[in-house]
């Protein structure tokens, strides 16, 4: 099987343009992870405890009711090693 010039020039067109958006996106995932931090950076200048937000931020990801039997069996857990 062979590939005229021509049809081999649109594919390697193609595929940089593929490449190119591709890095792109991955420049801005790399600016929005810096905005993260310097928000992080503020909230910590500020007193709050970013290990704490952080957990907050993954929670409000997270559906009501997996919350809630995560707790429930974390207290469960507790309870059991006589730490409540």
């Amino acid at each position: 099987m062979s590939s005229s010039p021509s049809t081999y020039d649109v594919t390697a067109d193609e595929l940089r343009q593929f490449i190119e958006r591709f890095e792109h996106l991955d420049a801005e995932k790399k600016d929005i992870a810096d905005q993260q931090k310097e928000v992080m950076a503020e909230a910590k200048g500020r007193g709050y405890d970013t290990k704490v937000l952080r957990k907050i931020i993954a929670l409000r990801k997270r559906k009501p009711d997996d919350i809630a039997e995560e707790e429930a069996m974390l207290d469960l857990y507790k309870a059991a090693l006589g730490m409540e």
